[in-house]
C-alpha cells in the first residue's frame, strides 16, 4: 500500500493534534519499541512517534525501520516526529479515498 498526496495530506491534518504515543530512545529501534508501536497502530491506526537522535540520517533510518518493522506507511516526517499510518484490517476507522 502506497499513499498518494491527497491521502498523506488528510493523514497529516488528522495527526496534527495528536500527541506522541511512542518514543524511540538512545537505544534506537528495538523489539520492544516495535511491539509498542504495533499495538498503538492496532488501537489508533494513526500514531505519532518521537525520535531522540540528533543526527538527521539516523532519524531517517529509524523512521524507515519503524515503518518496515510494522508494515505501516510514513505519512509525515517533521523534525524528530514521525507520523505512521496502518489501517486496522478488521475495523478501519480512517477512511481514505482510493485512486
Amino acid at each position: 500500500m502506497s499513499l498518494d498526496g491527497k491521502q498523506r495530506r488528510k493523514l497529516r491534518a488528522l495527526g496534527h493534534h495528536l500527541a506522541a504515543v511512542v518514543q524511540v530512545g538512545q537505544e534506537g529501534v528495538t523489539g520492544g519499541v516495535l511491539a509498542a508501536l504495533e499495538q498503538a497502530l492496532w488501537d489508533h491506526e494513526l500514531v505519532k512517534v518521537k525520535l531522540a537522535s540528533e543526527d538527521r540520517e539516523i532519524r531517517k533510518e529509524q523512521a524507515e525501520a519503524l515503518a518496515a518493522g510494522t508494515g505501516a506507511e510514513m505519512a509525515q516526517v517533521l523534525g524528530r516526529t514521525v507520523l505512521l499510518y496502518k489501517p486496522n484490517p478488521d475495523e478501519p476507522r480512517i477512511e481514505l479515498l482510493t485512486r
